[in-house]
């Protein structure tokens, strides 16, 4: 049997059989230093560093002890973002006896008075700060476990950028009565402190929307119950809008999840940027006219998402923003084989163009290729039901599209990576 127990961020450890008793106790320095009156004084001691020379060590020595306890310390509760799936991994779920202790973001949560039962709740400790940021940028609430390299400072310098209007709470040395910290900053604050490295955690939160309807679904809200939506539930000039039909295979191919960012560009009325951000996605939306930037701002506020807004024509704009995951290219005109060329060269995952006019639908394909990527397309055409008089209907037809998509052919390996929110933490 494996006993971990999680230091929390509270009370100090107590007493307990399995510490007094255990031949062997795993954990980082400072961990070993506390429970050190809790020990025995001929347990082995054995000081957690990278994981897996530690899980080999935990193993020599349930082999060398043929029993005898072997206690694992780690921060906070070790099956949230913890040490526990690693543990439970190599050893198995029975092999366990878990003592947790309560998580850095729990108590970051309590220390600001707001519940998390609604929070995302992403590691950036030794993953790709996009993700973070991105998730950051979708959610109105989002705890962000931080790591060299992805603190406070590299944070904000992001969101500074993106979402300047996001609140920092900074939450440092958590259960230490005398050194514990939160400091509310916006993210260029953030961006411009040097934080060292006893940060425990980082709330972004919009403080607009932070007090979400009770639910009894944990996480920051369920995939929608809806998607492709009317035409209807979208403010739109003259029906210059994706057509439901269309958007129902563009999502599709776009892949919109947590963790991504999505550009919509030539967006007209926003619509395929909003449903990107209503399935939890980061959207920026590309419109380079006037009227159209305030419709899409309206139809975000309307669906309650969070869409960036950029008001220009590409692909002049597009070297401003972050690199996409997936992209869709609704308008461009002339320019839609440079639109289509500068998004593929920067998208990490896909390309999908809505174009009304064959003759483009080679150049589309020409730029997606150039780019590396593997293409494909459809036509589709659509007739829905219309009413006649005397209670019939007929099919009254909508004009064809051509939906062309380009995917990389690595697509899923970055994919991996970029949306595992796991971190096997054990420090």
């Amino acid at each position: 049997m494996i006993t971990v127990f999680g230091t929390g961020t509270g009370a100090p450890l107590s007493p307990d059989p399995a510490l007094s008793s255990a031949a062997v106790v795993v954990g980082g320095r400072r961990h070993l230093d506390a429970a050190e009156a809790l020990l025995a004084p001929g347990a082995e001691r054995v000081v957690l560093g990278p994981l897996a020379p530690a899980l080999d060590a935990v193993e020599r020595s349930i082999e060398k002890e043929k029993g005898q306890g072997v206690v694992v310390l780690a921060s906070g509760d070790p099956g949230f973002f913890g040490i526990v799936r690693a543990l439970a991994e190599r050893f198995g779920p029975a092999a366990l006896d878990v003592r947790p202790g309560v998580s850095s973001v729990a108590t970051a949560f309590a220390r600001v008075g707001l519940p998390w039962d609604d929070a995302a709740v992403v590691s950036a400790h030794g993953r790709d700060l996009r993700t973070a940021v991105n998730v950051c940028r979708a959610y109105p609430k989002t705890a962000v476990l931080t790591g060299p390299g992805a603190g406070p400072a590299e944070l904000g310098a992001e969101l500074a950028h993106y979402s300047a209007d996001r609140l920092l709470v900074v939450a440092s040395r958590l259960g230490d009565p005398e050194h514990e910290s939160l400091e509310r900053v916006t993210p260029s604050e953030a961006a411009a402190r040097d934080w060292g490295d006893a940060v425990s955690v980082v709330l972004c939160l919009d403080e607009k929307r932070v007090l979400a309807p009770v639910r009894t679904l944990a996480g920051p809200g369920r995939p929608p119950a809806r998607w492709a939506l009317d035409e209807g539930e979208f403010a739109h000039r003259d029906s210059m809008i994706t057509k439901f039909e269309v958007r129902a295979l563009a999502l599709a191919r776009l892949g919109p999840r947590p963790g991504d960012l999505v550009w919509d560009i030539g967006a007209g009325s926003g619509s395929v940027a909003v449903e990107c951000a209503r399935f939890g996605a980061a959207a920026v939306a590309v419109e380079k006219t006037a009227d159209g930037v305030a419709r899409i701002r309206d139809n975000a506020a309307a669906h309650g998402v969070d869409v960036r807004v950029v008001h220009g024509a590409a692909p002049t704009v597009l070297s401003d923003l972050a690199d996409p995951d997936a992209v869709f290219i609704g308008g461009g005109g002339r320019e839609l084989a440079a639109i289509v060329t500068a998004s593929a060269r920067r998208a990490r995952r896909s390309v999908v163009v809505a174009v009304a006019a064959v003759d483009r639908v080679g150049a589309v394909r020409d730029a997606l290729g150039a780019a590396g990527f593997v293409s494909d397309g459809v036509l589709l055409q659509s007739s829905r039901l219309a009413p006649l008089p005397g209670e019939v209907s007929r099919l009254a037809a909508a004009n064809p599209v051509f939906l062309v998509w380009g995917v990389r052919p690595d697509a899923d390996a970055q994919s991996a990576t970029s949306v595992d929110f796991l971190e096997r933490r054990s420090s």
